[in-house]
């Protein structure tokens, strides 16, 4: 993993909604709750413009953050994020301890290399289609992935790349696949576009009508 995230949390006694738009007006600081693990969870805040900050980064919502308390640090991840349902700023995070000798569960990104060249597109003129952008993992913290690449540059036209695909590192599972055969869900395609099929209709359907005239 290439980047590290650091942000320093204050405890709060203040709840309920009031009290967050207060906080948020106010002090400029996000509401949160830091749980899980062995200990009690605690009523935190941030200050918004870090935690902004850091949600710029993609690799941050799959990545074990340092969150200072006190001058203590707490190893945790972000396990859910609210925001203002029209301006979009933060209105509440959710962070989960983690625990070194326990397996955790997260969503990571799939990055999709090689598009331009992939030969289903630039040899055989098809267009690529994403059914999935993440995928949801189990490991240990330290094997978390910062995100799992999807090499196109080998799919054909026709070609479906599916979960049990996924080149995922050692020590990551990937959670839909402990489920079964059934769970083995397409991660994307390289089909024809949609203007070519359309294209091969119109020419299969004056080939009939020509063959009828005769």
């Amino acid at each position: 993993m290439s980047s590290e995230f650091e942000l320093t949390i204050e405890s709060r006694t203040d709840q309920g909604k009031s009290a967050s738009r207060r906080l948020r007006r106010l002090e400029n600081k996000t509401p949160a709750i830091l749980y899980g693990g062995e200990k009690e969870p605690m009523v935190i805040s941030v200050i918004t413009k870090d935690l902004n900050k850091c949600l710029e980064n993609e690799a941050f919502y799959s990545h074990i953050l340092t969150l200072n308390l006190d001058g203590q640090p707490h190893q945790a991840v972000i396990k859910d994020l609210q925001r203002h349902p029209s301006k979009g700023f933060p209105l509440h995070a959710d962070f989960l301890r983690i625990d070194a000798e326990h397996k955790i569960h997260m969503n990571v990104p799939l990055h999709f290399l090689n598009e331009d060249t992939c030969v289903g597109v630039k040899v055989e003129g098809g267009i690529i289609s994403h059914q999935l952008n993440e995928v949801e993992v189990s490991c240990l913290p330290k094997d978390l992935p910062e995100y799992v690449e999807v090499d196109m540059i080998n799919v054909k036209l026709g070609e479906t790349i599916h979960l049990s695909d996924l080149n995922v590192p050692e020590g990551v599972e990937v959670i839909a696949l402990t489920h079964g055969t059934d769970h083995d869900l397409p991660v994307c395609n390289v089909h024809v576009a949609k203007a070519a099929k359309e294209s091969t209709v119109e020419d299969e359907n004056e080939g009939e009508e020509e063959s009828g005239e005769e």
